[in-house]
């Protein structure tokens, strides 16, 4: 963070000190004193099970809603001083904002994105947002970690309800700002893809006339989001302004194309595994020119990419020849379908047997059962060989698995243990098991277990 004196920071939040007004902060926010940072300021926030205020202890600073044992900045609301605080910094200093939301590859697409851009304008030169940290606390500490020296600003932007990432976008306001895509996440909470492209595309409305919008060609409610700004537009996909050609995938589901923009073309070949990565790896590309870098040196860039986030679409081949694809950090039915399409490619490469460990996607209200349908129908479909099902929620998939295979071959266990055990005694060598879910259902556990068996000498794919 730029170097900011408490009664500084008081003055921009509107807070009062408590301690040394001349306390001067000089590194990062954060909000967990497991990740405390020298010089940075612990913002102390009161959650449903723990309390902040109680780990102020040996705190160099605290911006907090009560008097601690660390000079504190108190205010009435923590999160809303946040946001302010990182408004004001975003102020002082010259970096571009780059801004993404989407149903799906968010996080991928970011990834992409801040590993191109660290290796063309240099590495202390950007800060991105770190795992999914997209809502109103993790944009802001996203933000607070630039300082004088950041020229790009990477930020994702997530939201559960319509003004949430226009609230996100008045905290970071975009120069590029991206729509990757409308797809049917946390319909549960919105209601429909409709209410959806209307909350998402708040990260359009946000730009001003000399700003761009990254728009997927694919997705018809994403390209409709152009008309919400007068900023020009660029758009990424089978038929975008960057586009890809001639992909193909290698034995480990790893894909190799040309992308193209403006008639040039250039070879990528990726390291991450899944057909899908293509359409992130394109439009991280569309930010990246659009931010100015030539797409000569963007392709590059990207295949020399390494997984940044962890448990998305992470291959392991164990000594035995059994490879794991863990992609348990999230899950919707788009998603879902896009990890099983990666689990045929590997098999059919390799001559294998598959497996898809999945459970349940969350926050897909009343579509939770025709959703969870759809996938087991969609396995069979793509010729997924075997379905096991964990816990209650994920019953609907292997309804649909059977209703389209026509016999009862899919498998349903009660939880996590339950489906270690049944891969112990059922999967092997000459199988390619995926597991994926959405995150409270922890099938990290699973994929942890299996990589685990064989104890040491695991190779990271």
């Amino acid at each position: 963070m730029i170097p900011l004196r408490l009664d500084e920071i008081a003055a921009i939040v509107g807070g009062e000190v408590h301690g040394d007004p001349a306390t001067l902060v000089t590194g990062a926010a954060y909000v967990d004193t497991r990740e405390a940072v020298a010089g940075g300021l612990f913002v102390a926030i009161a959650g449903e099970h723990v309390d902040g205020h109680e780990f102020t202890d040996g705190a160099h600073a605290v911006l907090g809603s009560r008097p601690t044992s660390a000079p504190t900045v108190v205010v009435d609301d923590q999160v809303a001083a946040l946001g302010r605080l990182a408004r004001e910094v975003v102020g002082r200093i010259d970096a571009r904002v780059l801004a993404l939301t989407g149903s799906q590859g968010k996080t991928g697409t970011k990834d992409y994105l801040a590993a191109v851009l660290r290796a063309l304008v240099g590495a202390d030169r950007v800060v991105a947002t770190a795992a999914n940290h997209n809502n109103e606390i993790g944009v802001p500490l996203t933000v607070l970690a630039a300082d004088a020296g950041t020229t790009h600003l990477v930020v994702e932007m997530g939201a559960r309800g319509r003004g949430h990432i226009a609230y996100l976008c008045e905290i970071a306001p975009p120069d590029v700002a991206a729509v990757l895509n409308i797809g049917s996440a946390h319909v549960g909470e919105f209601g429909s893809r409709e209410a959806i492209a209307e909350a998402k595309g708040e990260i359009v409305a946000a730009l001003g006339a000399g700003g761009t919008a990254v728009l997927n060609a694919d997705d018809p409610l994403t390209l409709a989001q152009r008309d919400r700004s007068t900023a020009g537009a660029l758009t990424f996909g089978s038929r975008g302004d960057v586009a890809w050609r001639e992909l193909r995938l290698d034995d480990l589901g790893r894909p190799a194309f040309e992308i193209g923009y403006d008639g040039h073309w250039f070879p990528v070949q990726l390291r991450q595994t899944g057909a899908h990565q293509v359409a992130n790896a394109a439009a991280a590309a569309a930010f990246a020119v659009a931010a100015g870098e030539s797409l000569e040196a963007v392709a590059h860039a990207l295949s020399e990419v390494e997984s940044a986030s962890r448990w998305r679409m992470e291959v392991t081949e164990r000594p035995d020849g059994l490879v794991v694809i863990n992609d348990a950090y999230n899950a919707n039915p788009e998603s879902m379908r896009a990890a099983l399409e990666a689990l045929v490619a590997v098999g059919a490469r390799r001559g294998r047997r598959t497996v898809a460990v999945l459970g349940e996607m969350r926050e897909l209200g009343a579509e939770h059962e025709s959703g969870h349908r759809a996938v087991g129908a969609a396995a069979v479909e793509l010729g997924v060989d075997v379905v096991l099902a964990v816990g209650a929620g994920g019953a609907g998939i292997v309804a649909g698995f059977r209703e389209a295979r026509g016999d009862t071959t899919a498998v349903e266990v009660a939880g996590t243990d339950d489906a270690l055990e049944w891969l112990r005694h059922n999967a092997g060598a000459g199988d390619v098991v995926l597991v994926k879910a959405s995150r409270g259902v922890a099938l990290e556990r699973v994929a942890d277990g299996l990589v685990d068996d064989t104890g040491e000498g695991t190779a990271q794919c």
